[in-house]
């Protein structure tokens, strides 16, 4: 089954998905200013023993920051709340996405295999900080400066995945023009092939590249994600255009499989890829 959902985040005044979003962080600021006032605490009392400025969890309790997990944890502890805002942790963790990518990211976060087949830009769990932040400050409409900043600390928390145990087994393809383009400036690129190398070295991790010179490329339909869960069940993940389709049936996602199999006999190999990529990086 294919799931079609808007984009409504991209423009962060309007839209249901965004009020949901909003309305998530607005309720835990209640629940977390509720929670210090009994404990008979001021902000700048409580922020100090969290390590956070009065204006900071000012912020937090008027849902207009996204508190990390490790402040809630703190929270729930020196505030007695007896689970009460951990409770709302994954809500708040999630509400910091995009309303199209939020099923997607709690997918990402629990696959025990993930494969990622792009056409125009690094995936994000790839993506450098300075990348990330170049490619956000392109969007059109523009995105306000706290938007790109909660998108900024989300793409990179989901990197957190290359440090769990047991590893997820991670495969990338790209194609070269990703590479080529100099999204950014020259040293926005240079580091992200610098990350890419980093990343590739890994274990549980292969990159390939897809070179311009191939003439035969299964991906000519366009970039989508695999995604495995613990237990073997497997869904598929496409992203245009500030729409995304999660894809749940079977021979639909066996297809896709299929496909991304191809694709990645027509790469070149991980090894080949990285020593491409060190070629690129040179050339910068």
């Amino acid at each position: 089954m294919y799931g079609v959902v808007d984009d409504q985040q991209e423009q962060p005044e309007h839209g249901y998905e965004h009020e949901a979003g909003s309305g998530i962080l607005h309720l835990f600021g209640q629940q977390l200013k509720l929670c210090r006032i009994r404990a008979g605490l001021e902000r700048a009392e409580f922020g100090s023993m969290t390590g956070y400025s009065a204006s900071t969890i000012a912020s937090f309790e008027q849902g207009r920051r996204i508190p990390p997990p490790k402040f809630i944890d703190r929270a729930d502890e020196l505030l007695d709340s007896g689970g009460l805002l951990k409770a709302g942790k994954e809500e708040v963790a999630r509400a910091q996405y995009p309303a199209f990518f939020r099923d997607a990211a709690r997918l990402e976060a629990q696959a025990a295999e993930l494969c990622a087949y792009d056409t125009h830009i690094v995936k994000g769990l790839l993506q450098t900080e300075e990348y990330t932040r170049a490619l956000l400050g392109m969007r059109r409409p523009l995105l306000d400066e706290e938007t790109i900043e909660q998108r900024v600390t989300a793409r990179l928390a989901r990197q957190e995945i290359f440090n769990r145990w047991p590893a997820p087994l991670l495969s990338f393809v790209m194609e070269e023009s990703v590479l080529r383009r100099r999204l950014g400036g020259k040293s926005v690129r240079r580091g992200q092939l610098e990350q890419i190398l980093l990343i590739g070295q890994k274990r549980n991790v292969e990159i390939q590249i897809m070179p311009l010179d191939r003439e035969d490329n299964a991906g000519v339909d366009g970039p989508f994600s695999l995604l495995t869960r613990h237990g073997g069940d497997q869904v598929a993940y496409m992203e245009t255009q500030g729409r995304s389709t999660l894809v749940t049936d079977r021979e639909d996602v066996r297809a896709l499989a299929a496909r991304y199999g191809i694709i990645r006999a027509q790469a070149l190999t991980p090894c080949e890829s990285l020593t491409f990529v060190e070629k690129l990086l040179g050339e910068v």
